[in-house]
């Protein structure tokens, strides 16, 4: 930071210059200090242009002056030091830049600007009236010279000026411009502003000259929020700093009111879990400071469009009326800062929470039929959209019962919510009586609406005045009407955690299935009708309830992979995609545990692909999609896969802020976790994984020792706690405590035990020299009923298999085996299997290699990058030919590449010589070969080995 000199105004003819706009304006006190930020603006003053813009109340002036009176970021300023109120603490040397402070007032007419512009200038250069600094708008022989001054000036010339948004003429800022771009970067400025700034930022952002600090940087932390608590003698417990930081969204004006409020109140707590922008202080600073300084059009586009939660460019026209609303949602997201753009093609947009807060109380202030009139726009876009839930909401709203019911009736299974976090939504106004009378499904629309805010009490009370209607409907009618009832019955009780009622309303559920009901795939692109009954409202019941109870399941600690798997082929064929969307997240995620790693990860891309901005709550879904992936990358043995998407699956799921911005994640994070033990439990496993990895298996036991803790009292969760405790006695024995490992798997050697611990207490065993002991416990993985055993759980029994066959001095059958696991891991790429495996299991390999091998690609690999491997699966993608290959002459084709003659080939395959002379004369002449190493190497060039 450089030094600020002291500021002395020569006189110069017209108006008195005022020296209060020439020397950093004095923030109210308590300043806390923001080192990260302090050290942005270092950064940024190195190069020609920083530019701190965002609405009022962001601190930019408060930030650029304390920036000054610091005298930059020292290293002794701490986070959450108050700023000293007087004082030059600055120290510079000859290579800092000298700078000058300039404040801009509404009104500055080019003539006044350039006033205090040379007035500034003089203060840094010590030039005099007579110097090469005019005091008018210069012309542009004096510019030309003032240039060439700051060119050849000794040290830099740093130049702050706050509020140049003030500045409502882009010609009087057209001298400073000429002086950036020729000061030979002898000239720094740093900005000040809200929007509006007339300089040309594109062009400076394009040349890279421009450091640019909005309000994503400029909103407090959860930390910078407990020390302006702090400073104002307003503390509060975590819980209720994170609160007030979300509510406010680091807004530093509301932070501030609320500091000095706080104070005063009984029930600090409380009061913070009410705080919201239509509070009186909040209210009156946002309409004087925020909407008085839009015009007019700006005002009520954020007016109108408030009655959404987020919106986009169609939906605001829709609602406005305004051809151009997409324009003004960019320009008030861009340079306005009052509205955030979504990551989202097209973008959405979200309000300040503040902001929204008063914008909803000017909107309930608006004529009755007016603001139905917005609701009715609003629901009419929604459901012309796809997005049933916020059309339903809207519709109900404004008193669209007809659209209501329609909804609710058409898209049932959509309506309900999958997670817990409710929405608050304001309850809407209660439909007649003989609205109720004459379409009793209103009043399961309601119903459906209130679950879906997470207001249980009143969603059951409206399912109680819909079942008193039901007898005196029509006998279709009323079938479906029952069915319907029972759906939310169902959804009720999921959501407030009944599981026995839960499996209770899926089994009557189920019951009222039409009896034409059949698994027939619908139409590509058609939907369930409303009350189509057959094959459509079949597939709804089947993906409903299948979700439903995986759900439950899941909740309990159980892997019901099959359910989901067959709930979302069900969801696909119905075209419900918000449930597809859950099914495919959570079967993804139990696929990739059972080592079917190619749909897993077909599973997940397919979650994550989905529509985004549909209204839905899907940030567990793309936890569950993320973790899926990272489980597929660790078994694949790709560490640097594995913890990026790690990395991107715990914010999505974490359900009560114990993960949130804590990359390392201490031991308490799984408590957070409740609602998805299963989920949690993986995430331990993959963690500990790639924490043995990098030589802390230490780390990684105590991660699963709490995820075990954590699991304690769930009965369904024995094969999770088997999964968990099998890694952990590897940790154990891998830092070489194999006693404790085989205390830890004491019952595995039981009669029925879960095949995960005996193979894990094989293993320990081997690793203890007692490899009679190893082969008594290894449970027989070639058995029909190890079919159903997990991939990996098999892959390791039979790569242990092929260690004590090679051990007993039996390589042929060693080598059989070997060739069997690499069979059942080629086609799912698993290769950490063996490339995490004892040194002795990469000889046995390279043996292999030697040996000849139907995986001579995968083997060779494997013996050359041992621990390192990040490839993929090792059955690619087929190239093209006349004729394609046989499943068989793929097979012949592989040990091709080995040094096997056809006989031995035979003998390995349990073949005729004749048969394999057959097959490998097919294979030439299909490749078009006339020999054995030319059809390798064009094998290779069309990837098909």
């Amino acid at each position: 930071m450089p030094e600020q000199e002291h500021v002395r105004v020569e006189p110069a003819p017209g108006p008195p210059l005022l020296a209060s706009r020439l020397t950093p304006a004095v923030p109210p006190e308590p300043v806390v200090a923001r080192p990260r930020l302090l050290r942005r603006l270092d950064e940024g003053s190195a190069g020609p242009v920083t530019v701190v813009a965002a609405p009022a109340g962001w601190g930019k002036t408060t930030l650029l002056a304390s920036w000054v009176r610091l005298g930059g970021a020292p290293p002794d300023v701490e986070p959450g030091a108050v700023v000293p109120d007087s004082g030059d603490l600055s120290v510079s040397s000859a290579d800092d830049p000298v700078s000058a402070w300039m404040s801009v007032e509404a009104g500055d007419d080019s003539d006044r600007l350039w006033a205090y512009l040379a007035a500034a200038l003089r203060s840094a250069t010590g030039a005099t009236e007579d110097g090469p600094v005019p005091d008018r708008p210069p012309r542009s022989d004096q510019l030309e010279a003032l240039a060439a001054t700051l060119a050849a000036a000794d040290r830099p010339v740093l130049l702050i000026v706050d509020d140049l948004h003030r500045v409502a003429d882009p010609a009087a800022l057209t001298g400073l411009e000429f002086l950036l771009r020729h000061a030979g970067r002898r000239l720094r400025l740093v900005i000040g502003a809200r929007a509006g700034l007339h300089l040309p930022l594109h062009r400076l952002r394009l040349a890279g000259e421009l450091t640019e600090i909005g309000p994503d940087e400029l909103a407090f932390t959860d930390d910078e929020v407990a020390d302006l608590l702090t400073a104002h003698a307003a503390a509060l417990p975590a819980t209720a700093v994170r609160r007030l930081r979300e509510r406010t969204g680091g807004w530093p004006a509301a932070l501030r009111i609320a500091a000095l409020a706080v104070r005063g109140q009984p029930d600090p707590e409380r009061w913070v879990g009410q705080f919201g922008g239509d509070q009186p202080e909040i209210a009156g600073y946002l309409h004087e400071e925020v909407l008085a300084t839009l015009d007019p059009g700006e005002a009520d586009l954020l007016r109108r469009t408030a009655v959404v939660d987020t919106v986009c460019a169609d939906l605001a026209e829709a609602l406005t009326g305004r051809a151009d609303a997409g324009q003004a949602l960019a320009d008030l997201a861009g340079t306005g800062g009052l509205l955030h753009r979504e990551d989202t093609r097209p973008p959405w947009y979200r309000c300040e929470s503040l902001l929204a807060d008063l914008l909803r109380a000017d909107l309930a202030r608006l004529p009755a039929d007016e603001l139905r009139e917005l609701h009715a726009r609003a629901a009419d876009w929604y459901a012309g959209d796809g997005r049933p839930a916020d059309g339903l909401r809207h519709a109900l709203a404004a008193g669209r019962w007809d659209l209501a019911g329609d909804l609710f009736v058409a898209h049932w299974p959509e309506l309900t919510r999958y997670d817990r976090d409710p929405v608050h939504a304001p309850a809407p106004a209660q439909p007649p009586a003989e609205v109720i009378r004459a379409d009793p499904e209103v009043a399961l629309a309601c119903a459906a609406e209130r679950a879906y805010a997470g207001d249980l009490p009143a969603a059951s009370g409206h399912l109680r005045t819909a079942a008193g209607h039901a007898a005196g409907l029509p006998v279709p009618r009323r079938d479906r009407f029952l069915r319907l009832v029972t759906a939310l019955e169902l959804t009720v009780a999921r959501l407030a955690d009944d599981r026995a009622e839960v499996r209770a309303a899926a089994a009557r559920l189920l019951r009222t299935r039409p009896a034409e009901a059949t698994p027939t795939r619908l139409p590509t692109g058609s939907a369930p009708t409303a009350g189509g009954g057959g094959a459509a409202d079949d597939l709804d019941l089947r993906a409903f309830t299948g979700t439903a109870l995986g759900l439950v399941e899941l909740a309990d600690g159980a892997l019901p992979t099959a359910r989901f798997v067959r709930a979302r082929a069900a969801a696909r064929e119905a075209g419900r995609q918000r449930t597809e969307l859950v099914a495919a997240s959570r079967a993804a995620l139990l696929l990739a545990l059972r080592g079917e790693l190619r749909a897993a990860e077909q599973a997940a891309r397919d979650a994550l692909g989905m529509p985004p901005c549909r209204g839905w709550a899907c940030r567990l879904d793309c936890g569950h999609a993320y973790l899926a992936l990272a489980v597929v990358a660790l078994l694949r043995d790709q560490p640097e896969e594995a913890t990026a998407n790690l990395a991107l699956a715990l914010p999505a799921l974490d359900t009560a802020g114990g993960w949130a911005g804590n990359p390392e994640v201490g031991d308490d994070w799984l408590a957070a976790a409740s609602d998805e033990p299963v989920a949690a439990a993986v995430a331990a496993l993959c963690r500990a994984q790639l924490r043995r990895d990098s030589g802390d298996p230490a780390a990684g036991q105590r991660l699963l020792v709490r995820a075990r803790e954590a699991l304690a009292g769930r009965p369904s969760a024995a094969e999770v706690t088997g999964l968990l405790r099998a890694t952990e006695a590897e940790l154990r024995a891998a830092r070489g405590d194999l006693d404790s490992a085989r205390d830890l798997l004491a019952d595995a050697a039981d009669e029925g035990a879960d095949p995960v611990l005996a193979v894990t207490l094989a293993k320990v065993h081997l690793l203890a020299g007692d490899a009679g002991a190893a082969e008594r416990t290894l449970p027989d993985w070639q058995a029909p009923a190890a079919t159903a055993w997990p991939l990996p759980v098999r892959l390791d029994a039979g790569l242990l298999d092929a260690v004590l066959a090679e051990r007993a001095g039996d390589g042929r059958r060693a080598g059989r085996i070997l060739e069997q696991t690499l069979d059942l891991a080629g086609p799912q790429g698993c290769r950490r299997v063996f490339t995490r495996a004892e040194p002795q299991v990469r000889d046995l390999l390279a043996v292999h290699l030697d040996a000849g091998t139907a995986h001579f690609a995968l083997v060779s690999d494997l013996v050359r990058g041992a621990g390192q491997s990040t490839a993929g699966p090792s059955v690619g993608p087929r190239g093209a030919l006349d004729e394609p290959l046989t499943e068989r002459e793929l097979t012949i084709l592989r040990y091709l590449q080995s040094i096997l003659s056809n006989v031995e080939i035979a003998s390995e395959l349990s073949l005729s010589v004749n048969t394999v002379k057959t097959h490998v004369r097919n294979i030439y002449r299909k490749l078009d070969a006339t020999r054995r190493r030319e059809a390798v190497r064009r094998a290779r060039e069309l990837r098909l080995i």
